[in-house]
């Protein structure tokens, strides 16, 4: 059965924005790192951003500034605020959780460090 469930993707001009949601269902995951992954055609699925349970927060250099990553535990849910959004953000974006590594010292972007995956939501920025 599906445990996380993304949404909020769609197409935008560059410079605008969205927001992302991940709701969590099944599991509890307060006390999983939880992150945003994107891939784009014939490229590798990369890390965007990722939070562990208290809200200490990474992001890949390319979207500092610009995403903010947030959960709201009591709701199981997850977020990502995409502003000042560009073409080459453009991908299918996954939400995705981990327990083993995750550490207030270490908060992965690697995603074969996560175990439980969505099914994506797209986002196309154009120009």
């Amino acid at each position: 059965q599906v445990q996380l469930v993304e949404s909020g993707g769609g197409s935008v001009q560059a410079g605008g924005s969205l927001r992302l949601a991940c709701v969590g269902s099944e599991y509890d995951y307060s006390d999983y790192c939880m992150g945003w992954f994107r891939q784009a055609p014939g490229k590798e699925r990369e890390g965007v951003a990722a939070i562990d349970g208290i809200g200490i927060t990474t992001y890949v250099d390319s979207v500092k500034g610009r995403f903010t990553i947030s959960r709201d535990n009591a709701k199981n849910t997850l977020y990502l605020q995409m502003n000042s959004l560009k073409p080459e953000d453009t991908a299918m974006y996954y939400c995705a959780a981990e327990r083993r590594y995750c550490r207030a010292d270490y908060i992965s972007l690697l995603a074969y460090e996560y175990n439980v995956w969505g099914q994506g939501t797209q986002v196309t920025v154009s120009s």
